[in-house]
C-alpha cells in the first residue's frame, strides 16, 4: 500500500452514502486512518456543510415550516426531526430545483477537490442522498435522477452503507420506522438505476471496515496501473528511472 504512487492531478472520490443510522461516520473515520496511516493524504468533505446551497438558510426555513425537532438523534435523546420525511407534490418541485442547483456546485466542489493536494477525498454523504428522497416510483422522477446522474461526477469509489432499518432507527432515532424502511428501499433502487454505486451489506463494523479497504485498495491499484501504463507509454520513457516502474 505505502508503494501506492497518485499523481498529482489524479485526486481520487470517495462518497458514502445511506440512511441515518448505518453507520457512515464510523466507516469514514476508519478509512480516513488507514489511508493516513498508508501515507496518503485526505481530505473530508461534508455534503451538507460543503455542497449544499444555501444549507443554513434552508435548515431555518425547514424547521420553521415543518416544526420538527433540531439536533442528531441519539437513544438516550430521540428526536422527531420532520424535513426530508415530508413529502407533497409542491415540496417534491421545490426540491428538484434545489438539487439541481447542489448537482452544479458539487460538480464544481469535486473539479476543486480534484485539484487540491490531497490523494484521497472522501464525501460524507454525496447526491445520492438527496436523490433517495425523491419518489422513485414515479417516471417523472426517475428521468431527472438519470439528468442529475449524468451532470455530476461519479465517484470512483461510490458507497452506500446498507443496514438493518429497525436497528440503524434504534442507533439514531429521529425519522420514524416507516419512513426509514422506504428510505432504504430508496438506496437501493437509486443503486440499481446508477449502475455505479456499491452497496456494503450490513455486517459488523470490523466486516464492514475490511469490505471497504479492499474496494479503496482495488480503486487505488487501478490507479497504480494506469499511471505505469502512461508512463510506459511517454515518447520519454527512456529517460524513467526504473525505480518509477518497478514498486520498491
Amino acid at each position: 500500500m505505502s508503494s501506492i504512487r497518485l499523481s498529482r492531478s489524479s485526486g481520487k472520490i470517495a462518497s458514502f452514502s445511506g440512511i441515518d443510522g448505518a453507520g457512515k461516520s464510523t466507516q469514514i473515520l476508519a478509512l480516513e486512518n488507514w489511508l493516513r496511516e498508508s501515507g496518503l493524504r485526505t481530505r473530508l468533505l461534508t455534503f451538507w456543510d460543503d455542497v449544499v446551497v444555501l444549507s443554513r438558510s434552508r435548515e431555518f426555513l425547514s424547521y420553521k415550516t415543518f416544526k420538527g425537532d433540531s439536533g442528531i438523534g441519539s437513544p438516550q435523546k430521540p428526536v422527531n426531526r420532520r424535513d426530508k420525511n415530508v413529502s407533497s407534490w409542491p415540496l417534491t418541485a421545490i426540491r428538484f430545483g434545489l438539487y439541481f442547483a447542489d448537482a452544479l456546485h458539487l460538480a464544481i466542489t469535486v473539479r476543486r477537490a480534484r485539484r487540491s493536494d490531497a490523494e484521497v477525498v472522501i464525501f460524507d454523504r454525496y447526491i445520492y442522498d438527496e436523490l433517495a428522497n425523491l419518489p422513485l416510483e414515479k417516471r417523472f422522477a426517475r428521468f431527472f435522477v438519470w439528468l442529475v446522474l449524468k451532470l455530476v461526477p461519479i465517484p470512483d469509489l461510490a458507497l452506500v452503507i446498507d443496514a438493518d432499518p429497525v436497528a440503524a432507527q434504534a442507533r439514531k432515532p429521529e425519522y420514524p420506522l416507516a419512513f426509514v424502511r422506504r428510505n432504504r428501499e430508496a438506496y437501493l433502487d437509486l443503486a440499481r438505476l446508477s449502475g455505479h454505486i456499491t452497496v456494503i451489506a450490513p455486517g459488523s463494523i470490523e466486516a464492514t471496515k475490511a469490505t471497504i479497504k479492499n474496494a479503496m485498495l482495488q480503486v487505488l491499484a487501478k490507479s497504480e496501473r494506469e499511471r505505469l501504463h502512461s508512463l510506459a507509454a511517454s515518447p520519454n520513457r527512456a529517460n524513467i528511472s526504473p525505480s518509477e516502474l518497478i514498486e520498491p
